[in-house]
């Protein structure tokens, strides 16, 4: 037993001298300064980013249907099959039916039952007004009862924007 013990503890000092040892030879003295400034790269990068999202989600909307089309939609689409259909007579299911949706005022399937906020919220949905709805459904309509964290991404949203207003006897046009 005590051969054990001692051979752990040698083991264990053995450890720790090599540690302090490689420490001495490999010791790396940190700088004053910092070799990068970050604060100043994080600011311009933050500007940048956050100026390209206020133009897209202001209503430059339009600018990124030239870049995409309904077929990315319809792939985008699949995250949102699940809770919606969006074939011509198709039915409710965790959420409305999206057919014909762009151009449709909120809220006002008849045969769904709408959260409040939803259904108080009342505009029609325009490009503009699903863009913004779709960055973060929960911010832009207070108290709805959808429960999708959003599409961040502007290409996609757009895209899926393009592939609903495909889905519809009266899609708007594009100009």
């Amino acid at each position: 037993m005590n051969k054990i013990a001692v051979s752990i503890l040698f083991a264990i000092i053995l450890v720790l001298g090599i540690n302090k040892i490689a420490n001495v030879i490999f010791y790396v003295e940190k700088p004053e300064n910092s070799a990068y400034k970050i604060t100043t790269v994080t600011t311009a990068s933050t500007s940048t980013a956050t100026n390209s999202s206020e133009n897209v989600s202001n209503g430059n909307i339009m600018a990124l249907f030239a870049s995409t089309n309904s077929g990315e939609g319809a792939k985008v689409f699949k995250k949102c099959a699940a809770c919606h259909s969006i074939n011509k007579g198709g039915a409710n299911k965790i959420g409305p039916a999206l057919w014909g949706v762009i151009g449709r005022k909120a809220g006002s399937l008849a045969d769904y039952k709408y959260s409040k906020a939803m259904a108080g919220h009342g505009k029609i949905w325009s490009f503009e007004e699903m863009n913004n709805f779709l960055i973060k459904p929960k911010d832009w309509v207070k108290g709805t009862k959808m429960a999708f964290a959003g599409l961040k991404n502007a290409k996609e949203r757009a895209a899926i924007i393009l592939y609903m207003n495909e889905n519809s006897d009266k899609p708007l046009p594009l100009n």
